[in-house]
């Protein structure tokens, strides 16, 4: 089965779909692997994924925003939930990235905001003890 990516910093098209993240995880640890200098990669490549990397971040972010509202006031997760997501606004703000520097910078907060998705998920549905 083929996807498609889509480009939707806001959310208008996307918001409300479930994420793929096993391809998007993939993409990440790819693009981690290539080390500061990656031989072979074309600023085309660079470009193309920069954008595929800025429309899923502006996704997960968008997630972790609609759980992070629904929080408790007093829940532990609200600081550091708060810092990602602040983070993820400054990022983000600065367009998708065309440098390899960029795309793995791209890359490190898409692991970030999965790492406070995760953890909403977890207080938000925890597992049930046997």
């Amino acid at each position: 089965m083929r996807g498609t990516v889509v480009y939707d910093p806001s959310g208008a098209v996307t918001g409300g779909l479930p994420l793929d993240r096993d391809p998007y995880l993939a993409l990440v640890a790819a693009v981690l692997a290539w080390g500061p200098n990656p031989a072979g990669v074309r600023a085309a490549d660079c470009a193309q994924i920069g954008l595929q990397l800025t429309g899923h971040a502006h996704c997960v972010a968008a997630d972790s925003r609609q759980r992070f509202e629904t929080l408790s006031a007093d829940s532990e997760l609200r600081p550091l939930t708060r810092v990602v997501l602040r983070e993820s606004v400054n990022r983000l703000s600065t367009g998708p990235g065309t440098t390899a520097a960029k795309v793995q910078n791209r890359a490190r907060l898409i692991q970030a905001l999965y790492r406070a998705l995760d953890r909403l998920d977890t207080a938000q549905n925890p597992t049930p003890a046997l």
